[in-house]
């Protein structure tokens, strides 16, 4: 069966086989009929050009191509384009934001009204920063003015809050002085009055409070931009749950705003082509379109379903349950979950939680969302992380969520891989493709900054690497060039950066690497992905020559992985209640029987293996016995035997039908 989608800005064709992405529709992500967002496979990307189309760079024969982008997209089309993804009915466009906002003459009377305020309050701000301009005296009170800064956001109502907690991540628009005074508003917001939330709560059930809940908390337990939470007890269950209610009457001032910064934006289109390599409307759609996803807490009850279809089977994970009887567009109610938050470390110690294990399964759990998924938590800071009594991790806010396609996963790990081959043009081309950089960017002024990046980083090895240093350099270079971050990967690197000052705040030696490390190692030397067998290879060979000491290397790392996980307090807890699987052993099956076909069927990689067991003019015997050595303990031989004499005939008729395709070629 197949569906055709025709009003995006290209006609995408999907098969059936090809809709299934770890538990999320790849088709329709909503239910009910909702469909909210359309991920395209490498299939369907293909329509487009493949990653040609994503990136304007190249195709897989690596001739370098220009993408030509239609003349007639529009800010978003092209986002969905570099995105990878399709989305036919959204909640944000331009248009939509624009008829809300002039639909009557009241609300035009209103948008004006609010304007005015915007421009007075801001105006007041900018004429004190060009007074200290004026006097010379800028950079001695910048600790005041990015307070001030911090508080007028507060004032001006949610949209700015969001707005300073975008900025909060952004190096490319926001000096680090003011990014670190803006990141108090991701944990510090007023809260609204108790009896204002109630009304809503009361609204959104269509029933008393006291017919639902036999008590509820008189103060909030925590307060964000656009909502605030309550603990309360249903009265048919007694079970504890989290009330989220969504702050009263933010949806049209919201929408007056996205007007007012988009019009805004238009006039600074031209600066922003110059210093970002985009337009300012497509900051402001980035920006737009996530507020108004987290603004529908019916979508946030369907982020949390899809969190915990993927962690099903993970027992070292724990995801909410949600209510959704009970829920709707402003109010979300989901299981209450009794840990301890990460904002608190000595309560954790005191707890007899293993801080170690903890640590390995929240590196884990994090780059299982980033690589495996595609869909992580857009905003795990210490207040939405939870340590369970019993080891595992536990996240709660799921509003801000942010989806990779699989060609961005794919892309990511090559970067990955160009920066362990130390290949930077490669890496700089990346950036192009990942949307970081315009198509048709010269990227060789880059390429040194890259390089000296990197190995200035990752020459001090695993024990003083961490994403802070690389971030802070990384946010010199995106001052200095039309480097734009997109929206989902400021989110990959606030994820990152958030959890891993979580693993310092904890464990202050804590080295992120030594966990991060070995769980790519083992994904690369056993995931069946082809794109990552592809990658695997691409590691193991630097300039033609087979690395053998990084194979070694790799083995190791993905050993330990094992071992860590094997040994955590909480999986092995949770697995002796028959919550999950434990491994003991590297899954290598696939990868031995994958390697072995390549070698019989592809030329070229047989060329190359048999070049590296006879490199410098002598037989790599010893390299292979240690390899083996290596893996002894890992392969049960007799299974592996039968493995492979099961997959014998396949390999035969392949190896056939490769001859007699080439005797046919040759004619």
């Amino acid at each position: 069966m197949d569906f055709v989608l025709a009003n995006c800005t290209h006609a995408v064709s999907f098969s059936a086989k090809q809709r299934t992405l770890k538990g999320r529709s790849t088709l329709v992500r909503g239910r009910k009929q909702k469909v909210s967002v359309i991920r395209i496979s490498n299939s369907a990307a293909e329509v487009s050009g493949s990653r040609a189309a994503a990136s304007g760079r190249s195709d897989g024969s690596g001739e370098s191509k220009n993408w030509q982008v239609p003349k007639s997209s529009t800010a978003l089309e092209l986002l969905d384009i570099e995105r990878g993804v399709c989305i036919p009915f959204r909640k944000y466009s331009p248009e939509t934001v624009r008829n809300k906002v002039l639909e009557s003459r009241g609300a035009v009377l209103s948008l004006i009204s609010r304007g005015v305020e915007i421009v007075w309050s801001l105006g007041l701000y900018w004429s004190t920063l060009m007074y200290d301009c004026f006097v010379g005296r800028d950079e001695e009170v910048v600790p005041f003015r990015a307070q001030q800064l911090r508080n007028l956001l507060c004032n001006l109502g949610p949209s700015f809050i969001k707005a300073g907690q975008v900025l909060a991540n952004r190096p490319d628009i926001i000096r680090e002085d003011y990014m670190n005074e803006l990141c108090i508003l991701q944990d510090d917001v007023p809260p609204f009055p108790n009896e204002v939330a109630f009304n809503i709560i009361e609204e959104e059930l269509g029933r008393p409070l006291e017919a639902v809940f036999s008590k509820i908390s008189s103060r909030t337990i925590a307060a964000a931009s656009l909502g605030q939470v309550y603990r309360a007890t249903l009265r048919d269950s007694g079970e504890d749950v989290a009330i989220k209610v969504q702050r009263p009457k933010i949806e049209p001032i919201i929408y007056q705003d996205l007007f007012l910064f988009r019009t805004l934006a238009s006039f600074l289109n031209g600066i922003s082509l110059q210093k970002l390599g985009c337009n300012a409307e497509l900051i402001v759609d980035e920006f737009g379109e996530k507020l108004l996803e987290e603004l529908d807490y019916t979508l946030e009850a369907r982020n949390l379903e899809d969190f915990l279809e993927n962690f099903k089977n993970d027992p070292t994970v724990k995801i909410p349950r949600v209510y959704k009887q009970l829920s709707g567009s402003r109010v979300l109610v989901m299981e209450w979950i009794d840990g301890i938050r990460c904002t608190d470390p000595q309560a954790i110690k005191n707890a007899g939680i293993d801080v170690d294990g903890f640590l390995t399964v929240g590196v884990s759990a994090a780059l299982r969302q980033l690589l495996e998924f595609g869909l992580f938590h857009g905003d795990p800071h210490p207040g939405n992380i939870f340590a369970m009594r019993d080891g595992r991790i536990a996240y709660v806010d799921f509003g801000n969520v942010a989806v990779l396609s699989q060609l961005n996963k794919q892309i990511l790990i090559d970067a990955v891989v160009h920066a362990v081959n130390e290949d930077y043009a490669e890496m700089a081309n990346d950036f192009t493709r990942l949307g970081f950089l315009a198509p048709g960017t010269d990227v060789a002024p880059i390429i040194p900054a890259l390089e000296a990046i990197w190995q200035n980083s990752a020459g001090k090895g695993l024990s003083d690497f961490n994403f802070r240093s690389v971030t802070g350099k990384f946010n010199q270079l995106v001052y200095n060039y039309p480097i734009r971050i997109p929206e989902r990967f400021s989110l990959v690197i606030r994820s990152l950066l958030t959890q891993e000052g979580i693993c310092f705040t904890l464990k202050p030696n804590f080295k992120f690497l030594e966990v991060a490390y070995p769980y790519v190692a083992k994904r690369l030397l056993t995931d069946p992905n082809p794109a990552l067998r592809e990658r695997l290879i691409q590691v193991l060979f630097k300039d033609g020559m087979f690395q053998w000491k990084r194979l070694e290397n790799l083995i190791v790392l993905a050993k330990e992985n094992v071992v860590k996980m094997s040994s955590n307090p909480a999986l092995q807890k949770n697995d002796l209640q028959g919550s999950g699987k434990v491994e003991k052993k590297l899954d290598l099956k696939d990868t031995i029987k994958d390697g072995a076909r390549l070698f019989l069927l592809d030329a070229g990689i047989r060329r190359q293996l048999l070049l590296a067991l006879t490199e410098d003019s002598q037989l790599h015997v010893q390299e292979l016995v240690d390899v083996y050595r290596l893996l002894e303990d890992q392969i049960d031989v007799p299974s592996m035997a039968l493995e492979v004499a099961r997959d014998f005939p396949t390999v035969v008729r392949d190896l056939m039908l490769a001859w007699t395709e080439s005797v046919l070629s040759d004619r």
